[in-house]
């Protein structure tokens, strides 16, 4: 079972940045429980935090597999990521954006990490098995 870090707990950033890659080439059921956990910021900024995907970890696909809303408070926000549809990525990473505006200084400063953790496939496919759709 994969659990790991795209980013690590407590990093803080005053720039546009980039994860770690992680391997996910051998998750069974292809999904994961991501959680963006902010710890610390600044008034007056916002992050973007998206996750690209690659089938080599070294070539990263120009559009995303999943992006986070815009977030500007300290807080959990968990992130349900499905890749059976994706076969091809086999790594993934997070990539950021701050931005800053108003009165002090213009640098943004975030302190956050974001876990990745993949969902059994058990617990998955009951999941899939006992959901409704929507009418």
């Amino acid at each position: 079972m994969i659990e790991a870090a795209l980013v690590p707990q407590k990093t803080a950033v005053t720039a546009k940045g980039d994860g770690l890659a992680v391997d996910v080439s051998t998750a069974a059921g292809h999904a994961f429980l991501l959680t963006l956990d902010i710890t610390r910021i600044i008034e007056q900024e916002s992050l973007d935090v998206s996750i690209s995907g690659s089938a080599d970890g070294t070539a990263w696909d120009t559009k995303p597999v999943a992006t986070f809303p815009q977030k500007f408070y300290c807080g959990q926000y968990p992130f349900f990521l499905d890749l059976a549809d994706q076969p091809n990525v086999k790594f993934l990473r997070a990539h950021w954006e701050v931005a800053r505006w108003g009165r002090g200084t213009e640098t943004p400063m975030f302190e956050f990490g974001l876990m990745l953790k993949e969902i059994p496939f058990h617990i998955l496919s009951q999941a899939r098995a006992e959901a409704k759709p929507f009418a």
